[in-house]
């Protein structure tokens, strides 16, 4: 355990030391010189104040999550004037609120969105992960589908998770943080601190790891997490990684594999916002290591794996958002370890999500109404 945690504090510091800071604040007057590509930022003025979730349609609109409650329309650069109709209510506590979108991967043949978001308690106070299907038909969604109800509804406002990412196999993959509630993150029984796969219309594969097992919720692809907050499929392996937000230290990077146990609150890398020790362990028998933590924590949201040709020097690389740190990060990886770190984005707001559009281009959220769009400099 001791050679363990030599290891990862020697990773961490070495990772450190050669961050250097290239950007703070908004500006899209001089080029960025980060260590291997200099970039301009083209700044889309959104007026989406929390940009949780951001989709790309086929016409190359892009459909962005209000985590209040709404769906917006960026189209050529310009947030459209009407919303998308017909948007499931949320509870809007806390972290809660409206969260992702993902598109079916044969959304062309058949015109699926998947949506998560914190429903309401239909009879009292409280709200719960839930996940829904719906087809865009002019600007309102219609033949909308709850696949999926996370229960039981608390008045809880935090790690509700809600990330989505649709596999190799075609199944819809997503999280659901363990609500305050840590202990439940450990329970096969309890929806809380899991991540779920269910095949496209709800019903569940029965390869599923826990299918057969007497008591557990037979969606469970994982469990043990605190508040998984990304999720994205290595472009080369198929596996999905995914990124959780620790307590106070020890923010996670993690594949996310068949059953397999993360760990909180038995191993942390991190300690409570109050000072208090969670564990002693950052490592036990049969609970997976994370690829990489983060302390101090950046409060990790949403990553993306860079591909394509308009990053050659990036290509391969994760890049992470950041919102307690305020920072876009970038790791260089060699197979599953990560060699290198670099912010290439600080002091610019809550960074809430990173995606690569199908143009290419890099795009990033931040909270107060921002989209950047990272364009390599001539």
């Amino acid at each position: 355990m001791l050679k363990l945690n030599l290891k990862w504090s020697l990773l961490v510091a070495v990772s450190c030391s050669a961050i250097a800071c290239v950007m703070s604040g908004f500006s899209e007057q001089d080029p960025i010189k980060s260590e291997k590509l200099t970039f301009n930022m083209e700044i889309i003025e959104t007026g989406i104040n929390v940009p949780w979730g951001m989709e790309f349609l086929p016409n190359g609109d892009i459909l962005v999550t209000e985590k209040s409650g709404q769906i917006k329309v960026i189209r050529n650069g310009k947030v459209q004037e009407q919303e998308i109709t017909g948007v499931p209510k949320v509870y809007a506590r806390g972290q809660g609120g409206l969260f992702d979108l993902q598109l079916h991967p044969k959304y062309a043949e058949n015109g699926w969105i998947y949506i998560s978001y914190s429903a309401p308690n239909p009879d009292g106070n409280g709200g719960m992960t839930h996940i829904m299907r719906a087809k865009l038909k002019g600007n309102a969604l219609t033949d909308q589908e709850v696949l999926f109800k996370g229960s039981p509804y608390t008045t809880s406002g935090v790690h509700f998770g809600g990330r989505m990412e649709f596999g190799k196999d075609g199944y819809l993959y997503f999280s659901i943080g363990e609500r305050g509630e840590k202990e439940k993150a450990q329970s096969l029984e309890t929806y809380n601190g899991k991540v779920y796969r269910i095949k496209d219309d709800g019903t569940i594969p029965t390869d599923n790891p826990f299918y057969n097992t007497p008591g557990a919720i037979k969606a469970i692809y994982s469990y043990g997490h605190r508040n998984p907050q990304g999720l994205r499929l290595h472009p080369q392996t198929g596996e999905l990684w995914e990124t959780e937000h620790g307590p106070m230290g020890g923010d996670e990077l993690n594949i996310v594999r068949k059953g397999k146990n993360y760990g909180w609150p038995k191993v942390t890398f991190g300690i409570d916002y109050n000072g208090a020790i969670i564990s002693k362990d950052t490592t036990l028998p049969g609970i997976e290591a994370p690829v990489f933590y983060w302390k101090p924590s950046i409060a990790t949201s949403n990553l993306v794996f860079v591909t394509g040709n308009k990053y050659p020097s990036w290509k391969g690389n994760v890049l992470v958002c950041g919102m307690v740190l305020q920072r876009l990060e970038r790791l260089e990886l060699n197979g599953n370890k990560v060699t290198h770190r670099e912010i290439l984005l600080d002091k610019i707001g809550r960074v809430r999500n990173v995606e690569q559009g199908p143009d290419g281009f890099i795009y990033v959220s931040v909270e107060g109404g921002k989209i950047i769009k990272i364009v390599p400099a001539a």
